[in-house]
């Protein structure tokens, strides 16, 4: 039964194909068909108007950004002070090369530095142009080409420093000041090696005391070998001739 009413044909669905077409033949180029009536009004109209001419342009679009970035800014102005601040009272800076990373880790690199007195920032060149134009920290300007960011210390933590970031790879050493003195980044490692100033200052004591000791021992020396002779010549007989004299008696007995 079910295989007869498969083989009605109103029982049957068929999905209709449907093809859109704009005009009922080719479009001819050369005689193109004559616009609709109020279509050819406007048109007319549009003809009959005078045309405007454009205006000239003075400048180029070049020179309007030129112009518009030589306006000084006061906010960068404040920005520039602000990173001069920074260089005149920091003891310790660290520059370095920013790659992409996420602002999360970021984030957990500043809290570290943070809690250690160092602050992380990161200016344009265009600020530290500003900011260090006729000082003597002009020499670091080829380091800012490229997205870097800057550590700021009051104290002298470089090996901290370098312990911190050398878990983000992110962050290339380029270059760093200590105590107002620029460092390549092989001077600056090799400064995290050296010891404490305090360190130092033992040893340079120690050193002192020992020299100071030579020279005393020396100065004694011709003295002490003074007073033994002496002492050898007011016994009567020198040391060196009782052990001939003890072997003499013990072969006469």
């Amino acid at each position: 039964m079910s295989q007869l009413f498969r083989q009605v044909a109103l029982l049957s669905c068929r999905t209709p194909i449907t093809l859109s077409q704009r005009f009922r033949g080719k479009i001819n180029i050369q005689r193109p068909r004559a616009p609709h009536y109020e279509r050819a009004k406007v048109i007319a109209v549009a003809q009959s108007l005078p045309t405007l001419e454009e205006p000239k342009k003075q400048i180029t679009c070049f020179q309007r950004r030129q112009r518009e970035a030589d306006v000084e800014n006061p906010y960068v102005a404040v920005i520039a002070r602000e990173v001069r601040n920074w260089l005149e009272h920091s003891r310790l800076i660290g520059f370095y090369h920013l790659n992409s990373i996420k602002q999360d880790d970021l984030f957990e690199v500043r809290v570290k530095l943070h809690k250690q007195n160092m602050h992380l920032k990161s200016y344009g060149k265009q600020i530290v142009h500003k900011a260090v134009e006729g000082t003597r920290f002009e020499a670091i300007l080829p380091l800012f080409e490229s997205k870097n960011c800057i550590v700021f210390s009051t104290e002298q933590r470089v090996g901290q420093l370098l312990r911190i970031t050398r878990r983000v790879p992110q962050m290339i050493l380029l270059a760093g000041i200590v105590d107002e003195r620029l460092l390549s980044r092989n001077e600056f490692m090799a400064y995290a090696q050296l010891p404490g100033l305090q360190a130092a200052q033992g040893e340079l004591v120690q050193i002192l005391n020992m020299a100071a000791s030579n020279v005393v021992r020396q100065l004694e020396t011709h003295q002490k070998n003074f007073v033994n002779v002496l002492d050898v010549y007011a016994k009567g007989e020198p040391e060196t001739t009782k052990p001939a004299k003890e072997a003499n008696e013990i072969e006469k007995a």
